[in-house]
C-alpha cells in the first residue's frame, strides 16, 4: 500500500516545522513541505518546496505532487516590524484563496486549516465560554481576526461550491511551547502586567504538541468540520500575573485606550488603543465538540500548558 501524500504549507514555521517532523518520522504519511523560505534543516524523506503561498506556482506544485491531503498553516501570526496589512492580507486571504483553488481543480481530498480564537473577535456580548456555532465576527481593527474571520467565510463558501473537498478547520486558542515568542508572550515579559478594571482577561492555553497531535488525527480519521482547539479550563490576567511573580497594574479602559493612542503615534509601542478590547473580551474556547466529536481530547490543560511555559522560560533565563 502506497503511502499517503501530504502537503504543508508554512512548513519552515513553528508550528509548520512540528508538523513536517512528527509526519516524516512515520512510514505511511510521504510528505511535501512547502514554504517562502528555505528551512532550516532538512529532514530525509521529506520533499522541500520554496515557494509564495500567493504565487501562480503553487498551482503547478499540487499538480506535480498530488497530495491527498493538505495541511494549511501558511499565514501572518506575528508581522515584522513595518508589515504592511495590505500584505498580510494577500497572503492570509489572497494565498489560502489561491491554494484551495488549487486543491480543487487537482482533486484534493482533504485540507486541514489552522484558523483561531480570534475569528470570533473580541467583543462585549460574546459568550462566556464559545461554541463552534457561534457567529464569526473578528474585529475589522484586528487585522489577524478580520483576516481570520475573512478566511472562515471563504471556507464555509467552498463547502458549498466544493462538497468533494473535505475540511477541518480548527480554531486554536493561544499557541503555548517550550520556544514560542509571538505578541501574547511579549505580553508576560513585560515588568508589570496590565489587566483593565472591570475583566479578568482569561487566557485559554494550548499545548503546541496538542496541536500537532490535532493535526494529525484530521489526517488520520475521516471527520469533517469546525472545532475549537484549546486545553481545559482558563487562566485570568491575575492569575497568570502571579505564576510569574509580577503584579498587575489595574486601568480603566478609557484612561488605557489614551495611553495606548498617545504612546502609539510617538512610536513609543506596537499596541493600539484597540488592544483594550483584546484585553477586556477575550475569546473562551468550549473544547466539548473537539473532544466528544472529533475524538481528540489534549493532553494538557490550559494551567498545566502555561506551567511547561513558564519552566522552559524560567530555564532559558526569561524575563
Amino acid at each position: 500500500m502506497s503511502a499517503r501524500r501530504v502537503l504543508v504549507t508554512g512548513a519552515s514555521g513553528y508550528l509548520g516545522s512540528l508538523v513536517v517532523a512528527s509526519l516524516a518520522a512515520r512510514d505511511d504519511v510521504s510528505v511535501v513541505a512547502l514554504d517562502v523560505r528555505e528551512p532550516a534543516q532538512r529532514l530525509p524523506g521529506v520533499a522541500y518546496e520554496v515557494a509564495d503561498i500567493r504565487a501562480a506556482e503553487v498551482d503547478s506544485l499540487v499538480a506535480r505532487h498530488a497530495p491527498e491531503v493538505v495541511v494549511h498553516l501558511a499565514s501572518i501570526v506575528t508581522p515584522g516590524r513595518g508589515s504592511k496589512r495590505e500584505f498580510e492580507y494577500s497572503v492570509d486571504v489572497g494565498g489560502t484563496r489561491n491554494l484551495l483553488e488549487a486543491c480543487v481543480r487537482h482533486g484534493v481530498r482533504r485540507v486541514i486549516v489552522t484558523s483561531s480564537g480570534a475569528a470570533y473577535g473580541y467583543h462585549a456580548d460574546n459568550p462566556a465560554w464559545l461554541k463552534e456555532s457561534d457567529p464569526v465576527r473578528g474585529n475589522q481593527s484586528f487585522a489577524y481576526a478580520w483576516h481570520k474571520r475573512l478566511v472562515e467565510e471563504m471556507l464555509a463558501e467552498y463547502r458549498q461550491r466544493h462538497p468533494a473537498l473535505e475540511q477541518v478547520v480548527f480554531r486554536i486558542g493561544t499557541i503555548l511551547g517550550a520556544t514560542v515568542k509571538n505578541q501574547i508572550t511579549d505580553l508576560f515579559d513585560k515588568p508589570r502586567l496590565i489587566a483593565i478594571r472591570g475583566s479578568d482577561s482569561p487566557f485559554v492555553f494550548i499545548h503546541d504538541r496538542d496541536v500537532v497531535g490535532g493535526i494529525l488525527h484530521a489526517i488520520d480519521t475521516p471527520a469533517t468540520g469546525i472545532y475549537n482547539v484549546a486545553g481545559d479550563g482558563v487562566l485570568t490576567i491575575h492569575e497568570i500575573a502571579a505564576k510569574l511573580g509580577k503584579h498587575c497594574i489595574v486601568l480603566p479602559p478609557s484612561l488605557l485606550s489614551l495611553a495606548l493612542r498617545v504612546l502609539k503615534a510617538l512610536g513609543l509601542t506596537q499596541y493600539g488603543p484597540e488592544q483594550v478590547d483584546f484585553l477586556r473580551y477575550r475569546p473562551v474556547l468550549d473544547n466539548a465538540r473537539l473532544k466528544n466529536e472529533f475524538g481528540y481530547v489534549p493532553k494538557l490543560t490550559s494551567a498545566q500548558v502555561f506551567d511547561l511555559y513558564l519552566e522552559a522560560r524560567n530555564n532559558r533565563g526569561g524575563a
